[in-house]
């Protein structure tokens, strides 16, 4: 945890671990939700119908069962959306209820409005509908074959790849495939839609983005932006989950809200939210890497793609996004990378945590654990000789410099504190002497640039209200889903005004307070809201400075605010009692903030610029048991060192950085989504679909912020974002596991293991290992 105290004056909030500002609510179970609001006897409750093939055309959809069960009130269509049928944000190829074309299997048809929740879910099941079956593309390998795409394929060259390749020392080829993931948010998508005057919506949502489930709704609802008002308090969870899908469930609820008149919530059962919600992308990565006799690479070439299910919706940024973080740690002279955004017949693909950084990572890092293992070299040699720093040139593939760069520092400070040498051994000695279980032990480091990639979406807002009795209520653009943001712009509010935490309270984040609001997305979220809350603090206390020195005839650097009073020349004050004098004197206590984020530019169609305002760091050594009879993995310990630049609250970060890392570790260990060969998710529930628990958390853990690490760019207090990078921490633990699949095998083949490593694609990797026959007779002994 850091040490601020010499950075701070006594008393100041900004790098307190504080607690989370509804920490006693969850505890208590007194947090309101979307599902706690009192709401009109008048209520609806609705539920979607859905499709149960994953491509074809409808041929007849008779609904009359479902209209005459008692208690529906109303059944919605295409038919009855008034403006345009989609929900789509970039590409607007997303209906809100399908026309005369299926796309998946769970893709909404229609949606029912009845007296209880029940009665509308057990009603849509009675619709009765006939379909023109069509061929379905269900893999990447198949999409690719059809030449099957939602959006274009995209290429980015640097350099002179093929021919460096040709005449690479060494050369070799491999795969990396990795599986998409199911968010599973604690708090399932659900809108409340309530009309009001003059044809106007209210609309409570849980959303990580007001304003686009506002626009959506708008365009659907022939409405202008300024008749429908979105707000959100809280999610239970997002994980980009609730960027782009609640518009789907908001625009539906407002659809049968204008049928009926009255307010309708609809709220989706963890079943039907996983067949009707996108997931991250699976992506496979087919690569040619060439390196010297050291490991140094000297050319690669790739071809990235993913499954972006049956719309484009994000899929564009988020293979964008895994193009500039193929290079993760390392400088890539000679570079050529086919991206490849495949449409197939199953749910469309959405942003999840690291927004594809982490898919392009994976195919890097298992092109240098190939390459180490190939010569016979510890993996973490060839990492750090193909650093950032370790070259001529800190560029990366896509044009941006790497000016703050802290990978060798970070890498020899855990090296050290970790052991990672003298285990490496030890479990070299294990592994000799033991057959069935099998340990293995992995460092891997993690560049993560911060910013969303379209620059557009770097701005933020914010609203701020002093009222006269000292208290201050804050509103940005930002929206809290667990994560802590509302706690860390508090602090920046609180310390801006030198008061307690207390004084300052953040009401739900709402469009008609602040207005063109971006996702809370990106790992974005303090770094642009706290900048927009602490402008409109500034212009707060510029008044009131302005204010203090008129009436007490002093210079503005004899006010100082601290303590929750305020010192003016040698008059000491309380806050309030400044503010309630500047009232009397007709000085306006409340102001507007906004921020861009500066230096930042993207040009999508060359893949060039500077993305990234800068770049977050960090390293982790995971180690894990594998049993080779069952293929069961256990992560036994972990040792993590982060960059979080200046902690504006060393509590939550840390909260984040355990979070995002065991959230990385289900995804590429045991969060399967498997789909049959018609089409089903048969994986959508907590039956089949399995999350890291409590106990899947390593005995030994030592998890620890990186001191005295500044910010080198002028962010919200030289606090770096802390969001996303944690997840790619468990990139260790996958490699780990790689790392003790290897130990089974005698010869020089590499470990062929596909993401997520359960316990199946564990035995088949160690099967491959296995001479002739032997895998057959290790699998039978492990059945025994």
């Amino acid at each position: 945890m850091n040490d601020l105290s010499t950075q701070l004056d006594v008393g100041a909030l900004i790098g307190e671990p504080v607690r989370h500002e509804s920490a006693h609510l969850h505890v208590s179970g007194r947090a309101v939700y979307a599902d706690d609001l009192e709401l009109p006897p008048s209520t609806l409750h609705a539920a979607f119908g859905i499709s149960r093939i994953a491509h074809g055309r409808i041929k007849s959809m008779d609904l009359s069962a479902v209209i005459a069960t008692p208690g529906v009130v109303a059944v919605a269509t295409a038919n009855d959306v008034p403006g345009e049928n989609n929900y789509g944000g970039i590409v607007h190829d997303d209906p809100i209820f399908a026309d005369d074309l299926v796309q998946y299997a769970g893709q909404p048809l229609f949606a029912v409005a009845a007296t209880s929740m029940t009665i509308a879910r057990k009603a849509a099941l009675e619709a009765k509908i006939e379909y023109e079956e069509l061929p379905a593309i269900l893999t990447i390998r198949d999409a690719i074959a059809a030449h099957s795409y939602v959006i274009p394929s995209q290429i980015l060259a640097r350099g002179r790849a093929r021919e460096e390749l040709a005449r690479a020392p060494h050369r070799l080829q491999g795969t990396m495939t990795v599986g998409g993931q199911d968010h599973f948010y604690l708090e399932g998508q659900i809108a409340i839609a309530r009309p009001g005057e003059d044809g106007t919506l209210q609309v409570h949502s849980s959303t990580q983005h007001p304003t686009e489930v506002q626009n959506v709704i708008a365009h659907a609802m022939a409405l202008p932006a300024h008749a429908v008002v979105v707000q959100c308090r809280r999610m239970g969870g997002g994980f980009g989950g609730k960027e782009s899908q609640p518009a789907l469930i908001a625009a539906a609820a407002c659809v049968l809200a204008r049928k009926t008149g009255r307010p309708v919530k609809l709220r989706i059962e963890r079943d039907a939210d996983m067949l009707i919600t996108g997931k991250r992308h699976g992506f496979i990565a087919d690569y040619d890497i060439g390196f010297d006799d050291d490991g140094r690479i000297t050319a690669l070439a790739v071809m990235l793609a993913s499954n972006c299910g049956y719309s484009a919706d994000l899929s564009g940024p988020v293979n964008d996004r895994a193009i500039c973080h193929i290079d993760n740690a390392y400088y890539l002279e000679n570079i050529e990378i086919l991206s490849h955004r495949c449409k197939t017949h199953t749910v469309s693909n959405t942003a999840f945590r690291g927004f594809g950084g982490p898919q392009g990572m994976l195919a890097i890092e298992q092109a240098i654990d190939d390459i180490a293992r190939t010569l016979k070299l510890d993996p973490l040699d060839v990492r750090r000789r193909n650093y950032y720093g370790a070259s001529p040139r800190d560029v990366t593939p896509y044009g941006q410099y790497v000016e703050d760069n802290i990978l060798e520092r970070l890498t020899d400070e855990l090296e050290k504190t970790s052991r990672y040498r003298e285990r490496r051994a030890d479990i070299a000695q294990w592994n000799a002497a033991n057959a069935i279980v099998k340990r293995g032990i992995a460092f891997t480091p993690v560049k993560f640039g911060i910013s969303f990639n379209a620059t557009v979406f770097n701005q933020a807002g914010a609203l701020v209200h002093i009222y006269t009795d000292g208290s201050v209520l804050l509103n940005h653009g930002g929206t809290e889903m667990g994560q802590g943001l509302y706690t860390k712009v508090a602090q920046v509010v609180a310390h801006e005004f030198g008061l307690p935490l207390a004084a300052v309270r953040t009401s739900a984040t709402d469009t008609s307070k602040v207005p063109n609001t971006s996702a809370t997305a990106a790992s974005s979220g303090a770094d642009l809201n706290g900048k927009a809350a602490q402008a409109a603090c500034a212009t707060l206390r510029t008044r009131l400075v302005e204010h203090a020195c008129k009436t007490h005839g002093v210079q503005p650097d004899q006010v100082r605010f601290a303590g929750g009073h305020v010192q003016v020349g040698g008059e000491r004050m309380t806050f309030a009692q400044l503010v309630q004098s500047a009232y009397q004197a007709r000085i306006s206590l409340s102001a507007t903030g906004f921020y861009a984020t500066p230096k930042i530019h993207w040009d999508r169609s060359r893949l060039n610029g500077r993305p990234f305002f800068y770049f977050a760091y960090g390293v982790a050594v995971s180690e894990v048991a594998v049993d080779t009879l069952t293929g069961e993995t256990q992560l036994t310990r972990v040792d993590i060192l982060h960059d979080v630049g200046l902690s504006l609250n060393p509590a939550i970060d840390r909260g984040q950085i355990e979070g995002g890392f065991l959230q990385g570790v289900g995804w590429l260990t045991n969060e399967e989504l498997w789909w049959n060969a018609k089409g089903e998710l048969k994986t959508h529930a907590p039956s089949t679909y399995k999350i890291p628990s409590v106990r899947d958390w390593p005995q030994h853990a030592d998890v620890r912020i990186l001191d005295h690490a500044p910010n080198p760019e002028d962010t919200i207090h030289r606090s770096k974002a802390v969001g996303e990078p944690p997840l790619m921490l468990a990139i260790s633990a996958l490699h780990a596991i790689r790392d003790a699949v290897a130990a089974c095998g005698d010869g020089d083949a590499l470990p062929d293991l596909a993401a997520p490593a359960t316990p199946e694609s564990v035995l088949r990797a160690i099967s491959s290992l296995l001479p002739s026959g032997e895998g057959a007779r290790r699998a039978d002994e492990g059945k025994a």
